[in-house]
Parts: structure tokens; C-alpha cells; sequence
């Protein structure tokens, strides 16, 4: 469709024109359609593979009776429980649709036209895309052994910048920054300066040195605090998450918020899934025993990965869509990372343990059969 057939099209405004679409992992029964296959598996969305928890479908069927009200624009109740489990003023938080919901509004409130945001690269690709729909100017700032490069990232800062953006762990590469280095980082940071901590995978952190931006909440009102429904607690279907930061922020990102962005079953499930801590510890132990499994079989068959901090893994396999595109007629979905600048990687999520087995199997089917054919990876 062009300008000359709609001329109304041409009112578009010019940095909306630039912003490149999402491109989410491919649908399980769209590969099914293509290729006429069935038994497809997808470890391409970092989904939790156990699904909710059987409280949250429970607290989501009871309230499908109440669909004919609207959901309580609030969340009264859901931030009341967040605030309780965190230890912080309900003030303190805003409810989502989704965590990108508040990336938006985080962008909206801070960046204006031109206006800089700096951001890791690789790292999420919505965050670039928030900044574009505002139009904003992105800087990159390139990560340091698959990781934040905090001491770079400071370094960028400059009289224009308007909003940093942290990703902990990162995505796609799964490696977290240490308390020590955050605490750094924020000490160095002029005060003017706003940060976005997205920290859509740190229920998977596993040791010692992990923060939580909760910890600063009343140190550094600087610092919003964005968490997700959707990873560990396997409620990406319904669109849920949240923020944490001082009260004055919250207000200004609510002013712009849209008065029932987040639905009442997502309210509701949210709700019992905070309390349901079997499910959520199974999740974890799941994910763990699944990163080590992959961490054996990627150095039994010789494949370089960047261990992880999060539910999924980054794996060198010299031309990661070709072996994507392999993967896809095994009835594998994973995501090959080439739209991320890292042609050379795929990203599996961990899936319940015969996903996995199947993956490796699959995986080195591929492989095997590019090696026979003389071709990389």
C-alpha cells in the first residue's frame, strides 16, 4: 500500500514510519501449517514450560463470571499483596499490561523527540522500540563479555541522555550484573538521571551476589523497578506486571496510563499465583536441573554457551538461522538471535525434561547433517 493510494498515509509522523515490528518466536501451529507437521515443541519464548499455577487457573475460572464488570482500575488488591510480599508502600507500585506496558509509559514520561535513551545492545528489542514510537534517539551501548558493560554505559552519559535502560539478567545472553557493580554504577550516576531496571528474570538468578531494585527504593528515587507475571510464574497468555519506584514517579506514570490497561483475570491470577511458593520453587528447580542438562550437552558435543542467570541459553552454532531453520523441520522452535546482531547463536529456553532431551537430539541431527554437507556449524 502506498502514499499515492492512501493519501492519508502520508500523515503518518516520520519516526513512527521507522519503527520495525516486533517479530515474536513462530506460533506452534503456524510450523504445523508450513510444514505439515505435528508434535511441535516451542522453547523459542522463554515461557515457563509447567504453565501457571493451578491456583491462578482456578482464581481466573471463578472470575469469569465477573467479566461483565470492569477490573478494578487500581489493582488495589494486587498491589496491596505485591507491597506486602516486598515490604513497600502500595504507593510505591503500578500494575501493567505486561512489563512493556510500563516500558512505554517510562519511555512517554522521559523521552521526548530526539530526546537519548541509552541501551544495552544485544539486549530486548522492545525497549529500542519504545523509544522510536516516542521519538527518541537510541545509543547502543555494546555489552562486554555477553554482559552489561556498566563502566562504558556511564561513560555514554551525557547532557542529553533523558533514560538508561538496565536489563537484569540481560536478554538474550543471560548473564546479570553483581550488586557491587549496580552499586557502583548508581553511585557514579548523576542524580538526574533516570534508570529502568528490568528485571524480567531474576526469580532464575541463582547465588550470592543478586540485588533486587526494591533495595533501593528509598535510596535512589531514580530508579523504576519493572517485574514480570510472565516468566516464572507462566502467566505470559494474560499480560501482566508491574513497577516499583517512588510514589511521585508512579503517579506520573499512571496520569498516562490507560484506566483498565490490565483485565480482571490477569488481576485475579496474578493474585493466587503470589501464593503459590510450590509452584513457583518447582519452576525454578525445573529451570536449573534443564540449564545444567544443556550445559553437559553443549560441551559433549562441542558448542560454546554463555552460562545463564535466566530460564533460557545463548549457544554458538556458526550459522544460527540455518540451524534454526533446521530445528523447524525437526518440529523445534527455538529463536535464531540474528535480528539481535549475534548471527552466529540460537536461544532455547528450558522446557520440561523430554523437550530438552528432544532439542539435543534434534540439535545434533542438524549438526551432524550440516558437517556431512560441509557446512559451518
Amino acid at each position: 500500500m502506498s502514499s499515492e493510494q492512501f493519501p492519508f498515509m502520508k500523515k503518518v509522523l516520520e519516526h513512527i514510519q521507522s519503527v520495525p515490528p516486533y517479530i515474536p518466536g513462530k506460533p506452534i501451529e503456524e510450523l504445523q501449517r508450513e510444514l505439515g507437521i505435528s508434535n511441535v515443541i516451542k522453547l523459542a519464548s522463554n515461557e515457563n514450560p509447567l504453565g501457571p499455577s493451578p491456583m491462578a487457573l482456578e482464581a481466573i475460572e471463578r472470575a469469569l463470571k465477573r467479566l461483565h464488570r470492569y477490573p478494578d482500575g487500581n489493582g488495589t488488591a494486587l498491589r496491596g499483596k505485591l507491597a506486602e510480599r516486598w515490604k513497600i508502600d502500595p504507593a510505591c507500585l503500578i500494575l501493567g499490561n505486561g512489563s512493556d506496558e510500563i516500558i512505554d509509559l517510562c519511555m512517554r514520561v522521559f523521552v521526548g523527540l530526539g530526546e537519548e535513551v541509552l541501551v544495552p545492545h544485544p539486549s530486548f528489542l522492545m525497549y529500542e522500540k519504545s523509544a522510536q514510537s516516542v521519538g527518541g534517539r537510541v545509543t547502543r551501548v555494546p555489552l562486554k563479555n555477553f554482559g552489561l558493560d556498566l563502566p562504558a554505559m556511564l561513560a555514554s552519559v551525557g547532557s542529553e541522555t533523558k533514560l538508561i535502560v538496565i536489563c537484569q539478567p540481560n536478554n538474550p545472553t543471560g548473564v546479570a550484573i553483581s550488586k557491587a557493580d549496580f552499586d557502583w554504577f548508581m553511585g557514579e550516576l548523576p542524580n538526574d538521571v533516570p534508570v529502568l531496571l528490568d528485571e524480567a528474570y531474576a526469580d532464575f538468578i541463582r547465588g550470592s551476589e543478586t540485588f533486587s531494585g526494591r533495595e533501593y527504593l528509598y535510596d535512589i528515587p531514580q530508579l523504576l523497578t519493572i517485574r514480570t507475571f510472565s516468566k516464572a510464574y507462566g502467566l505470559a497468555g494474560i499480560r501482566i506486571g508491574y513497577g516499583m519506584g517512588n510514589p511521585e514517579l508512579m503517579t506520573r506514570l499512571n496520569q498516562i496510563r490507560s484506566p483498565f490497561s490490565v483485565n480482571s483475570l490477569a488481576l485475579s491470577a496474578a493474585e493466587a499465583a503470589l501464593d503459590d511458593d510450590r509452584h513457583l520453587k518447582r519452576t525454578l528447580e525445573l529451570t536449573w536441573e534443564g540449564l545444567d542438562y544443556f550445559y553437559g550437552q553443549m560441551k559433549r558435543l562441542g558448542r560454546p554457551f554463555v552460562s545463564s542467570q535466566t530460564n533460557f541459553l545463548l549457544i554458538d552454532v556458526d550459522n544460527g538461522e540455518a540451524v534454526y531453520e533446521g530445528l523447524l523441520r525437526e518440529g523445534v522452535i527455538v529463536r535464531h538471535m540474528s535480528g539481535y546482531g549475534l548471527p552466529r547463536y540460537i536461544r532455547v529456553n528450558v522446557g520440561v525434561p523430554s523437550e530438552n532431551s528432544r532439542f539435543v537430539e534434534s540439535l545434533e541431527r542438524v549438526l551432524r547433517l550440516r558437517t556431512k554437507c560441509g557446512l559451518p556449524g
